[in-house]
């Protein structure tokens, strides 16, 4: 089995916690060897399904939390976004999930879906599984041109 690294973090449903995952997801990413552009495609579709998760998952007087979690391959950043609060079991996720289909209609993913398009762009794939809530899972492939940017590169050209 492929290894990797899980990391989870929870936050309250509210605006001002959108930010904070923007720079989690950037430190990972950068981590990673992202590209700078990578970087920001990452962060804006993050950005997107938790403000998503933020503006339609919860009624006004509830008290609603976002669970993202970071998987971190060798590869490839898959990230979670969940509004049913919870830890992921991740091989349940993975089992009960499916591609996003451009043609599905988007009042049942959610009111104000336009950001499931934004976010199929700038990630290499999405999935939703929406039995119970919302789980968006993104998968943002390194490529190879940016990975070891801290190995010794050599240039063949003179």
């Amino acid at each position: 089995m492929e290894s990797f690294d899980f990391i989870e973090i929870k936050v309250p449903a509210k605006p001002e916690y959108v930010g904070v995952i923007r720079l989690t997801s950037s430190g990972v990413a950068n981590r990673m060897g992202f590209s700078y552009e990578d970087i920001e495609d990452l962060k804006v579709a993050i950005s997107e399904a938790v403000t998503n998760t933020v503006n339609h998952a919860y009624e006004k007087d509830e008290d609603g939390e976002v669970t993202i979690g970071f998987g971190v391959y060798e590869n490839r950043l898959e990230v979670m976004v969940a509004d049913h609060g919870g830890s992921f079991n991740l091989d349940q996720v993975k089992q009960n999930i499916g591609p996003y289909e451009a043609a599905e209609p988007i009042e049942q993913l959610r009111e104000g879906g336009f950001g499931l398009f934004l976010i199929d762009a700038l990630m290499d794939k999405v999935e939703i599984n929406s039995d119970s809530g919302v789980i968006v899972l993104m998968t943002k492939y390194l490529h190879e041109n940016e990975v070891g940017l801290d190995d010794d590169q050599i240039s063949t050209t003179q």
